[in-house]
């Protein structure tokens, strides 16, 4: 992680009110229609949004869940989540302060979903690895994510993040980090050459 989490929080608690209005590009719409779709819950299902930001896909996951765990460092982000939950009358989702690496869940919540979109690539790669082992812990059934990741060589020229405070990974560092905590990557969709979405499933348990 280049800056501290209280750096990064700060960050974005400053520019809450006009996240949503500068999430225009192209690839980042069709990142959060992917997790959605792959994300896929049940009225049975309850799902985490790790790094919820202002609950774009909480929200959208809400209608069809059991209920929606957001979590975030950012207080802005998060207030703006609860604002637009309210405003929609989404009582099935609770936004609250969490990292990635302590989703502050309770431990007897039973976790069927994980999802995450444009967050993680502030970690560093020991950092990434770290956080599915958490997630792996939880024993979800699915986890589904969208960020910035790197299907070839970047250009330097035109990078889709910003050097100065994201910590993308290659497509293959997460591939690997996901099946050494047990999970079979069951899709890779990549809507750019920097961003993609990986799908991972629960390996089931092997016969003996």
């Amino acid at each position: 992680m280049k800056k501290t989490l209280e750096e990064h929080a700060d960050r974005f608690s400053d520019i809450a009110s006009d996240y949503d209005d500068s999430q225009d590009s192209e690839a980042y719409r069709a990142c959060v229609s992917l997790v959605v779709h792959y994300a896929d819950p049940s009225e049975d299902d309850t799902v985490l949004d790790l790094g919820t930001g202002t609950g774009a896909i909480a929200l959208a996951l809400a209608p069809d869940a059991k209920r929606v765990v957001g979590r975030d460092i950012s207080e802005g982000m998060l207030e703006q989540a609860r604002t637009k939950a309210a405003e929609v009358g989404i009582d099935n989702v609770e936004f609250g302060d969490g990292r990635f690496r302590d989703p502050n869940v309770d431990d007897a919540e039973d976790i069927d979903i994980v999802v995450s979109n444009f967050a993680m690539h502030h970690l560093s790669d020991e950092e990434k690895r770290e956080t599915i082992e958490v997630i792996a812990d939880l024993e979800p059934e699915r986890f589904v994510l969208g960020d910035v990741m790197f299907f070839g060589e970047p250009n330097p020229d035109e990078p889709f993040y910003s050097p100065e405070v994201d910590d993308p990974s290659t497509v293959g560092y997460l591939a690997d980090a996901l099946t050494d905590a047990g999970f079979v990557l069951t899709a890779v969709e990549a809507v750019h050459e920097q961003v993609g979405v990986l799908v991972a499933e629960r390996a089931p348990p092997v016969d003996k």
